[in-house]
């Protein structure tokens, strides 16, 4: 099977937030035993960073041949724990489809964008026909599309399809490239003159090319999944005539989602014109996980 999305290079980069729980007691654990996961949890969340790319328009691709079964349509966009969101109950999955694929093997997507849905009960798919797009409906708090696959009714995880806990790769998965495991990392970074707000983040707050020399404050941010405790974010500014300012943020606690800002009030007499130059770098038992770099001028 294929991934639900297309993480070629000219594709959506693959973020998968969450994995199939493979802890069968009251704790959840993913098929490496890492914590990219949550009690009970079905399937696999592929996820796009912010609402921002999810508008753009991410396509939701069928992960094998076969035939769909069910439609849902026309359950809205909007975060689960927002305060006008609707009752999800017995609709949790939001606008999705299943496909059976014979032998007692079938495929459900989630969460899909309203309006978007492609095929209708009935139509015959192929690996990579369009199914719809990546969206926000149902109970979900991050857009995504989740991916359940399933035997004889039975929840398989495609990274892990014999269920062996072997804490790592298995020797025999479902897909026919395996997407990279990845334990954690920045999903976006940006300058801003203020603290922003999450929210802000989460639906893609745009990175200004530049700011004026009168701006309050120059803060630089980032917006992190899965993080554990004791990973480290390093902060690093760069700036016009030797300006610079490092900074080091503890993260003490396991976190789905997350962010953290530093930065510094404007310095009497104006911030220095000229280019200045962030970098963020998370650290996880020593080593870094991830890291992104950005720009701006200010003039």
């Amino acid at each position: 099977m294929s991934p639900p999305v297309d993480c070629g290079p000219q594709g959506t980069a693959c973020i998968i937030q969450q994995y199939t729980d493979s802890d069968p007691t009251e704790g959840y654990a993913d098929f490496t035993c890492g914590g990219l996961s949550y009690d009970g949890h079905k399937g696999t969340d592929f996820r796009v960073p912010t609402l921002a790319e999810m508008e753009k328009g991410v396509t939701v691709l069928a992960s094998a041949p076969g035939t769909v079964t069910a439609t849902r349509d026309g359950m809205p966009d909007i975060y689960v724990n927002a305060p006008n969101a609707p009752d999800v109950s017995n609709k949790e999955c939001g606008n999705g489809l299943v496909i059976n694929h014979g032998g007692g093997w079938e495929t459900q997507y989630c969460h899909l964008r309203e309006g978007s849905l492609a095929v209708a009960k009935g139509d015959t798919v192929t690996t990579g026909t369009n199914l719809g797009q990546i969206g926000l409906s149902g109970r979900t708090a991050f857009p995504h599309v989740h991916l359940s696959v399933r035997k004889n009714g039975e929840v398989v995880d495609p990274f892990n399809p014999d269920a062996t806990n072997t804490c790592g790769q298995s020797e025999r998965t479902l897909w026919e490239t395996p997407p990279q495991y990845v334990a954690g990392g920045l999903l976006d970074i940006g300058f801003h003159d203020a603290v922003p707000e999450f929210d802000q983040l989460k639906a893609g707050l745009e990175d200004p090319a530049t700011l004026p020399s009168s701006a309050p404050a120059l803060v630089l941010w980032a917006y992190i999944f899965a993080s554990q405790a004791g990973d480290q974010v390093e902060f690093e500014i760069n700036g016009a005539q030797g300006w610079e300012f490092r900074d080091t943020v503890l993260l003490t606690k396991p976190q789905a989602e997350l962010f953290r800002a530093v930065g510094k009030r404007q310095p009497a007499g104006g911030w220095p014109k000229g280019d200045f130059n962030g970098t963020v770098t998370m650290i996880r038992g020593g080593a870094a996980i991830s890291s992104d770099q950005i720009s701006l001028t200010i003039n």
